[in-house]
């Protein structure tokens, strides 16, 4: 699934080819997303893209009249080809433009994605307006960390997981940082000192900064918006590498199930 750092990457590679273009209009092949494609989302017909953002794991396409909200759900993604390319099968949602030879395609094997919109300001839209912190802003520190955990027993893992205490902290990035910052997935987030969350912290803001210099991490299907793959798989320490040695201490790493998600520490290094 792509997460944070994945759909940055993909938010950088079409603002530069969508901003400032006009849309002439959206062609739904397939409207049955996660949510259905409202019919609102042809009120982008004849308007100019002002602005691309992101917020946690959605993308803001910004016009006058209002914001089409994107979000790539597990497999989907957003890439470029001339006017007139035929749609693959799984090519589900075309933005033509009146001033531009190439069409914005999105494509989804899965169709968890979703292709919303939101009049007025896109950050009111029920999915959004209760996101948490973005953890590469200045919103996310230890201290908010710190309070948010106190009293609570869940897994630290799945606690920073949760994108209403912080967003974009997925499945990949929560092991890495885990295993950078020497914390042991299971530990109870209410049982961390103030002390271990600071470098938590700093380990999330350090691998996210790092995957999305590297263009994300591609595992099976995501890629940029610029059609190529992500290369942070080169650079994981312990997500995929169950049973492998631990690159710190050549101790064999475990594997198990939380939350349903994969999870991959070393019980030497993570306590």
């Amino acid at each position: 699934m792509p997460e944070l750092p994945e759909v940055e990457t993909t938010k950088r590679g079409i603002e530069p080819n969508i901003v400032n273009k006009t849309i002439q209009q959206v062609v739904i092949r397939q409207p049955k997303l996660r949510w259905p494609i409202p019919d609102a989302v042809n009120a982008l017909s004849g308007q100019k893209v002002e602005s691309v953002s992101r917020r946690g794991k959605y993308i803001g396409v910004h016009t006058k009249a209002g914001t089409l909200i994107i979000h790539l759900g597990m497999s989907g993604s957003l890439y470029f080809v001339d006017a007139g390319t035929p749609p693959l099968f799984h090519d589900h949602v075309d933005i033509e433009f009146s001033d531009s030879p190439i069409v914005m395609r999105y494509t989804d094997p899965r169709r968890f994605g979703a292709m919303l919109w939101q009049p007025g300001d896109w950050l009111e839209h029920e999915l959004l307006k209760s996101l948490g912190p973005e953890p590469l802003t200045d919103a996310f520190h230890a201290d908010y960390l710190y309070e948010r955990a106190q009293g609570r027993k869940q897994a630290i893992k799945m606690f920073i997981m949760d994108s209403k205490v912080v967003v974009g902290v997925g499945n990949i990035y929560a092991n890495e940082a885990l295993f950078k910052a020497g914390i042991h997935p299971k530990r109870a987030a209410g049982k961390i000192s103030r002390a271990r969350l600071e470098a938590f912290v700093a380990s999330i803001k350090e691998v996210l900064s790092a995957a999305i210099e590297q263009g994300g991490t591609t595992l099976k299907d995501f890629v940029g918006g610029d059609g190529k793959p992500g290369y942070f798989k080169q650079e994981l320490a312990v997500y995929g590498r169950g049973g492998e040695k631990c690159i710190s201490c050549s101790n064999e790493l475990s594997e198990i199930r939380l939350g349903q998600r994969s999870t991959v520490y070393c019980n030497n290094c993570q306590t």
